[in-house]
């Protein structure tokens, strides 16, 4: 395998939830924002928008929907916003008050998408500086509680959050599915769940030997556990949500 600067970095991610009280420099932000600002853009539209959130009572509302301690501590709170409603404005701008391409699904996918890829990005380059991360999916637990805290207009949708700081601690890294079960040549192909045994122990053993957050678990029993049953989730809301601020509602 290849390895140089760049992919050394990305083979070593690890999550980061704890940081030191140490703010980033300015210098450090606006690198950051650049970064994202460059990230691919489907059709050159670039609907993303980020909201560095500094506000105490903002970061703790945040924190309250993730339901994780660390978030809004210590660190810099980034939240990536899946945005149609700026280039909504300068159609209206131009007298073009036609909104229903904006409030198609595809349309959706399409700047969901570039945010998506702007949060890995500035994930990526804030590992080459030697900073750390954590991506916050958890902000969809409550969406709707997110919008009325960052204030978002409709045509818009909280992504994915991104905490960003000196990482202080030093937790292992995770174990991933291996290659032949991720990566297949011309057409998909169902794997055998009983040759995830090994992998599974691996898994185990990562859990049991785990820094923080001490679990025994396995992957499979992860997949089995109640994140994809049929019971009733809290994110089950998303749908409705979506449509709240006139997204995909070709649905």
């Amino acid at each position: 395998m290849l390895h140089n600067f760049t992919i050394d970095h990305q083979l070593n991610h690890r999550t980061i939830r704890k940081f030191k009280d140490q703010p980033l420099t300015e210098e450090q932000l606006t690198t950051l924002f650049e970064v994202a600002r460059q990230t691919s853009s489907s059709e050159f539209l670039q609907q993303m928008t980020i909201i560095h959130v500094t506000d105490p009572q903002k970061r703790a509302a945040i924190r309250a929907v993730s339901t994780q301690p660390y978030v809004g501590a210590e660190g810099e709170l980034l939240m990536f916003i899946t945005d149609l409603h700026r280039n909504e404005l300068i159609r209206h701008h131009q007298g073009n008050f036609d909104d229903r391409r904006i409030e198609k699904t595809e349309m959706f996918l399409q700047a969901y998408e570039d945010t998506v890829l702007a949060v890995q990005n500035v994930l990526n380059a804030a590992e080459s500086m030697g900073l750390g991360g954590v991506i916050l999916g958890s902000i969809q637990n409550e969406p709707a509680k997110i919008i009325k805290t960052l204030n978002l207009p409709k045509h818009t949708f909280p992504t994915l959050g991104l905490q960003l700081g000196v990482p202080d601690q030093k937790p292992q890294l995770k174990p991933r599915l291996p290659l032949d079960k991720i990566v297949f040549e011309n057409e998909y192909q169902d794997i055998d769940p009983a040759s995830l045994k090994d992998y599974d122990q691996i898994v185990n053993t990562y859990y049991d030997l785990r820094d923080a957050n001490r679990r025994i678990d396995t992957f499979t029993d992860q997949v089995n556990g109640p994140k994809l049953n049929g019971t009733p989730q809290v994110r089950d809301q998303i749908a409705q949500v979506l449509h709240d601020q006139k997204l995909c509602l070709d649905l």
